[in-house]
């Protein structure tokens, strides 16, 4: 190949806006952190075109893939004006993985996108370094990803993140299974917002007139905006140690985007409902400030965030009890919500009592 001359007015890749060595200095920063994320299956190297995970490594012998994606919304807008960019990355894993275990499976591997205007490697390791927190929490290994540096298109500081979850199950273990009336709703307790409903959260910011730094009315030992910023939890090893110990999970549903209203549906035959008691949902302080200062209806509440609750879980009621106390015993709060119900129409989801924090 002929070496083209350089022109005294050449223009280089650097000069458009992308640094290639700020890329691999933030590979070399995350390198210990991605092989900390280690588990049966793979090494979490990174470096190549490709990962690998070896599924009979994993001790699975006929399994069935289940895959899951996301993002982390404008929960992120919080995280570039705080600079507070560590947990964010846990948000990322927590809602992938947490989709991935409500049918069962195990989350085996995970694969991230970080999009910038223009990088900062350290503020990029800081995100990896939340998601491999996030991997550990979940049992799975950080086995790849991608990081583009793209001017023009976000603006300097500003990033978005994507992930990709992969998990398994043994054939014939998939939720949801034999959800019958009568069946009752547990209901697992969430960290906070989690990761939903955050532009409408950052439209009550804004209205109270707070800066992210002021000391957060619903928890004054921290500021508003890391507050706000606490993790999504990660359910997958309590959901997991529950559903193969016990055997009598029937139904799971990850409490996202549409609240109860739209997310318990989701795991349900055509023909059944869900009656949630709100009175039986301890609501964090966070909700009620939110509620208030927003000036938010219940019926929005329920469906636009958590409210406190995370996870819910649908059993037999004979095996309720049991199966509440092995939440317990894994480190879940556990409040029982409700049952399920015939719905031959909209809603499917019907409400008693009030929620009160």
């Amino acid at each position: 190949m002929t070496e083209t001359p350089s022109r005294p007015d050449g223009l280089t890749y650097s000069q458009a806006g992308v640094d290639i060595d700020a890329g691999n200095r933030m590979v070399d920063m995350i390198k210990p952190l991605v092989r900390a994320t280690a588990r049966p299956g793979a090494d979490a190297e990174i470096g190549g075109f490709g990962g690998l995970f070896d599924l009979k490594a994993a001790g699975f012998k006929d399994p069935v893939l289940v895959a899951a994606n996301d993002g982390v919304g404008t929960k992120i807008k919080i995280a570039i004006e705080t600079g507070r960019h560590d947990t964010i990355g846990i948000d990322l894993v927590a809602m992938c993985v947490n989709d991935l275990v409500v049918q069962g499976a195990e989350p085996l591997f995970f694969l991230d996108y970080f999009a910038t205007g223009k990088l900062s490697p350290e503020a990029g390791a800081q995100v990896v370094k939340g998601i491999a927190i996030g991997c550990r929490q979940a049992g799975c290994a950080l086995i790849g990803g991608e990081t583009a540096e793209m001017p023009g298109l976000y603006a300097d500081g500003d990033y978005d993140l994507a992930g990709f979850a992969v998990g398994a199950a043994e054939r014939g273990t998939l939720l949801p299974r034999g959800v019958v009336e009568g069946d009752v709703v547990l209901g697992l307790a969430s960290s906070g917002v989690h990761s939903n409903g955050y532009s409408l959260v950052r439209r009550i910011v804004e209205r109270s007139g707070l800066a992210w730094d002021a000391p957060a009315p619903f928890e004054p030992s921290r500021s508003l905006g890391e507050a706000l910023l606490e993790p999504t939890r990660i359910y997958v090893k309590s959901v997991l140690g529950v559903h193969r110990a016990a055997g009598a999970i029937k139904a799971l549903a990850h409490i996202t985007g549409g609240g109860f209203v739209d997310n318990i549906p989701r795991v349900l035959p055509e023909g059944l409902g869900a009656s949630i008691d709100l009175s039986a949902v301890t609501m964090p302080k966070v909700f009620g400030w939110l509620a208030e200062v927003g000036g938010i209806a219940e019926a929005e509440m329920v469906r636009t965030f958590n409210c406190g609750i995370g996870m819910v879980v649908v059993v037999a009621a004979a095996d309720a009890d049991r199966v509440a106390e092995g939440f317990r015993l894994a480190g879940e709060t556990v409040a029982v919500l409700g049952h399920i119900t015939k719905a031959a129409a909209e809603p499917r989801v019907t409400f008693t009592g009030t929620l009160s924090s």
